[in-house]
This record gives C-alpha cells, structure tokens and sequence, in this order.
C-alpha cells in the first residue's frame, strides 16, 4: 500500500507507476512524472532531492526532459529499478517521501492542478490491422464474406505508416477533416468535410529502445524494448479513406488526428495480466513464432457523448486480448527486414474488435456501415460522429484484488475550418 490514499477503482494504484508527462501554473516547463491514485508526483523535484542516484546517474536531467524520450533510451533494466524505486519512495512504510514535507509539497500535485502533454516525441508512427474480428468485419462490408481477409492477412501483421506530427495527447479537440468524398455512389466526387466521421478503439506500444539499421529486433527480445503502452484513438474519415485508399493505402482520411492517452503503462505493470493469445493459423514462420502468452488481458470501453445530450453512453466493450498479431510480433516483423526503430516511435494496433457485436471497436462496424443506427442514452441516436460529440476510450486490467489501467483517451470533433 502506499501512503497516499488510493481508491480500490483508481487505474492509478502503486501497482501500476505509469510515466508522462506534466506541467504547473507555477512551473509551466513540461517534466517527467508518475501519477499515483489523483495525484501526479513530479519526478523532476524527487531527482533533484537525490532520490534516484541509487539508480542513475544523472537522473536530475533525464527527468527534467520535456518528453520520456532520453529516459526510454536508458534501456529496461533501468526502466524496470526505477519503478520498484518508485513503488518503494511511495509506500506507506518507508519514510524518506512520507515524512518529508516539505519535499512532498513540492512533488506532488493533485492531477486538476497539473496539464499533461504528449508523453513522447514520435518519431515515426507505424499502424498496424491486428485485430481479426475488425479485418474480417470491414472485409466483408467492402468484399464479401468469401473474400473478407486478403491472402497475406494470416501470414503476417499488416501495417502502414501513419503521421507522427497529428499524434495528440487526450484532450486535444481536433477538427473536421476536408477531402474528396463520393456522396452518392457512383457519381463524381466532391469536396468538403467528412460525413462519415469514425473513431477507432486501439492501443499502442512506444518503443523504447531501438535497433541499428540492418539488425532486426528478434521475437524472443522484442518485449525488452517496448517501453509501454498508451490507449489510442486513431480517428477515420471514412469516406475520404474509402475514395483514396487504392492503390496505396490510408492518407487524408486518417493523417488529420491520432490521439493518445498522457499515461504511459509500462511493460512491466503489464505483465501479471498475460494471457494465451488467440490460436493463428497457419502456424506462424520462425521469426513470428511466440511461446507461452502472448496476449494482455486489459478491458476496454468506447463511450460517446452526442453534442445534443449531457450523458455519456458505452458503445463498445471490448479487450485486447482478441487481437490476433501480438504486439511482439508486430516489432518482430516491422524489423525482420533491417528497418531501424527509435526511442519514441508508436505502434498502434489497429481497430481492436472483438466477437460480439457490442464490443466492435469502430463506428463503421457498429452501425454496419451506416445501415444500422447506434443507440445512445436519452432517446440519441448515431451512425457516425456529428460536430461537438466527444469520445472516450478507456482501458484497464484486474486480478487479484489489484487493478491497472490508462485513465482516459479524450477526444472532441469540432466542425471544419470553414
């Protein structure tokens, strides 16, 4: 237990030690923190008290950094000391934190009083379609059932690169897209804004450590250099994506926006919540081959506020677990052929979905395409996002009594730049 007062529903218990990102009214510089039940712990304070010279030098520097990147850089047995360090700064028997207060007053800070910002800063962005149910849903609106996945889908994770510069921190309100869309099936397409504005329930991976170009990262490693994971919205303009999607792949239609949560989840917090992942067939190649489990068991919910309604409705219920490609075959395989990571990159997951149709992990799912509508509370309904509505995607995992988790993924769509 830890001396600070920590709800048993808090995502935010000594178990889990996430890292972000903050700043103060009275200190407005972005530095490296902890979050602990509703309050953030300044990590930049506590280094320079010399609380960290057991674990690193220098710590004072890393964690006065306006992004985690020089931190992930320093590798996973550092990440892993330094969060027990924190467990152990932070529990209720261990005075060194707990009975100084004055450095507490200067250290830690209720989370209202403190504005997060993007936990890192990406370098590159790699979004992968990992998720079987979602494939073969969106696969079978677009092809049919009897082509739903494409020939290469069971042999590999898919992936595309995404635009690191448009990844934002929960809370960034974003802005209608404009594009070509078709409006009427057949005819020639026109300019404007979306009209068929989608979310998308994903998670991510930051990587921590990186490779030199040419050495692919193995599967047997791949973990150690996963820094954490982040919930992530990878918002959709549908039909802008559907217009401009061939040859090539996603560009207009996804590149506008990609939000993340502020609280990086570590890798290490993960792990008591492993579970066996979805059987694959066929049977993996060598490089992709994983023993034991593979999958994290971390629930997941969609909630939409329409701008005409006061209350949040959950759409979707779903869990990481479905997905079928692991997020340590996903590095595996974005590597396999020599390409170099770097402290900072996003992997996403793609559009986690699951087998019942209450927890899809997409607007374009849920409403079948727009041919359904998506019953939220107070008489609303949706197909997809109108101006002002507001999303949350949220994330955690529990066992045993203890619980870790995201917080929020917040979003609002405002209308297009007139």
């Amino acid at each position: 237990m830890s001396f600070i007062e920590t709800k048993p529903e808090s995502d935010f218990s000594i178990h889990n030690i996430p890292f972000g990102i903050i700043s103060t009214e009275h200190n407005p510089a972005p530095r490296v923190a902890t979050r602990i039940g509703d309050f953030a712990v300044d990590l930049s304070v506590l280094a320079q008290a010399g609380l960290f010279v057991s674990i690193f030098n220098d710590a004072q520097g890393v964690f006065s950094q306006p992004t985690l990147n020089l931190f992930m850089t320093l590798g996973k047995p550092v990440w892993t000391a330094t969060r027990r360090h924190i467990q152990k700064l932070l529990s209720a028997g261990e005075p060194t934190l707990r009975d100084n207060k004055e450095l507490l007053q200067r250290a830690i800070f209720p989370v209202s009083a403190v504005k997060t910002h993007l936990p890192a800063n990406i370098g590159d962005y790699t979004d992968f379609y990992a998720s079987k149910e979602h494939a073969t849903n969106v696969g079978i609106m677009f092809r049919g059932k009897e082509n739903a996945l494409m020939p290469n889908w069971t042999h590999l994770p898919v992936g595309y690169h995404g635009r690191a510069s448009s990844v934002v921190v929960s809370g960034t309100e974003l802005k209608r897209p404009k594009g070509q869309r078709v409006v009427v099936k057949g005819e020639a397409p026109q300019f404007g804004p979306s009209l068929r504005m989608d979310c998308e329930l994903e998670m991510a991976f930051l990587v921590g450590t990186g490779n030199d170009l040419g050495e692919p990262i193995s599967i047997d490693n791949a973990k150690d250099h996963m820094f954490g994971v982040v919930l992530m919205n990878d918002w959709s303009a549908r039909d802008i994506q559907a217009w401009e999607y061939v040859p090539l792949g996603p560009f207009l239609g996804k590149n506008f926006g990609t939000t993340v949560s502020a609280w990086v989840v570590t890798m290490d917090a993960l792990e008591p919540f492993l579970v066996p992942g979805p059987v694959q067939d066929p049977k993996p190649m060598a490089y992709l081959a994983e023993n034991g489990a593979t999958a994290y068991d971390i629930n997941l919910e969609v909630k939409l506020k329409p701008a005409e309604g006061t209350k949040y409705s959950v759409i979707s219920r779903s869990n990481l677990k479905y997905m079928y490609w692991s997020f340590a075959q996903q590095l595996a395989h974005h590597t396999v052929n020599g390409c170099n990571m770097r402290a900072g990159d996003l992997c996403g997951s793609g559009t986690i979905s699951g087998p019942t149709e209450d927890s899809f992990g997409s607007l374009l799912e849920l409403s079948w395409s727009g041919a359904k509508d998506i019953q939220l509370e107070e008489g609303i309904t949706r197909k997809f996002l109108h101006d002002n509505d507001e999303m949350i995607l949220a994330g955690w995992c529990e066992k045993d009594g203890v619980r870790v988790g995201f917080g929020e993924c917040h979003g609002k769509i405002l209308p297009a730049r007139q």
